[in-house]
């Protein structure tokens, strides 16, 4: 899954700490990441490590390079539900890197108000917008114009793109979501269902038991970068629990049916251009059932902007990147450090 991500935008890797095994624990991974990064970081001995989100991976470079009295960036920084466990571990893990960052680099207003209230100073806030916006932006042209995965499905009819795998779903919470679309398949003859299905087996088991043999649910491998964009840009409506598709859906102008009970970007809601449907199955037919049957409910769902970012992200940071170099800023930071 990572593999597709570095080929697609030729990313050069310096160095691979291969952690990654099957069916990995989260303590596994921290421990081996504190080790293997923290010899890596010796090392190279930076002027500022970047951290981008607020996966396991993340917070554990974070602490690694505070342990190493490195200077931390956070890219994405400021995104808050409020429930330490919604969605689990992304939101305590996020609060961490707050802690441990010096710079941080949010997203939206919504992001930057987050970090204030919780006391961080407005001098280290530089508010950019996401890169998820950026990438769109840049890779539009590389997308091809079809893709072998897609065979079998009906694209003359409206495409229900579908993603689900989150830890707090797992168990009835998924089957909940699978029981939905069951009835939605049936109840719209007009409709199929694309359905990527996440490698995890508490995943990929109850999905093939609860909707291997339903008609018209296509389960599917999942998807590289670019077929995932190029399924938002084909499809009528999405239903995710993914916080990226949140963001990149809008620049697809595409309907966004939140499959959680909160969200640490609450933009799209209060745009209208997103709705939080949980895992709730009567909630997510009667809100999919009012997209398919009203076109004038669909049309007030689509987006006329991405309250995301306007793609130019990476200019605000190296902007703000260099004004960090330039004063001695860093510089002054890296001596706290070491004194």
């Amino acid at each position: 899954m990572v593999a597709q991500v570095i080929r697609f935008f030729k990313i050069k890797v310096d160095a691979d700490l291969q952690l990654m095994k099957a069916n990995q624990s989260l303590e596994y991974v921290s421990e081996k990441l504190i080790t293997k990064f923290g010899e890596l970081i010796r090392r190279i001995n930076p002027d500022l490590v970047f951290v981008l989100g607020d996966t396991a991976t993340a917070v554990m470079v974070a602490l690694t390079s505070y342990y190493a009295e490195t200077p931390v960036a956070h890219l994405e920084a400021g995104l808050r539900t409020g429930n330490k466990f919604h969605p689990f571990p992304e939101e305590g893990n996020r609060r961490l890197i707050s802690n441990l960052a010096d710079y941080h680099f949010t997203p939206t207003s919504i992001a930057t108000h987050n970090l204030l209230k919780e006391g961080v100073s407005k001098k280290s806030i530089f508010q950019v917008g996401n890169i998820v916006v950026d990438a769109i932006r840049v890779t539009q042209s590389a997308v091809k114009t079809k893709y072998p995965v897609f065979n079998g499905i009906n694209f003359k009819k409206r495409i229900i793109f579908v993603t689900a795998h989150r830890r707090e779903s797992l168990g009835k919470g998924l089957q909940e979501v699978f029981s939905a679309l069951k009835e939605i398949i049936k109840k719209f003859k007009d409709v199929e269902i694309v359905y990527p299905v996440h490698l995890n087996p508490r995943v990929r088991k109850p999905a093939q038991k609860m909707l291997g043999a339903v008609k018209g649910i296509h389960l599917i491998r999942p998807l590289t970068y670019e077929e995932t964009l190029w399924m938002m840009n084909h499809c009528y409506l999405i239903l995710t629990d993914s916080g990226g598709i949140q963001e990149e859906a809008p620049s697809f102008k595409k309907p966004v049916l939140v499959l959680r009970y909160v969200t640490e970007r609450p933009e799209g809601v209060h745009a209208g251009i997103a709705k939080i449907v949980g895992t709730n199955r009567n909630r997510i037919v009667q809100a999919t059932t009012k997209l398919l049957s009203s076109s004038s409910a669909y049309q007030r769902m689509v987006a006329k902007r991405n309250p995301y970012g306007d793609g130019y992200c990476t200019e605000r940071i190296m902007t703000q990147l260099r004004k960090i170099f330039r004063n001695g800023k860093l510089r002054k930071d890296r001596s706290k450090f070491k004194k």
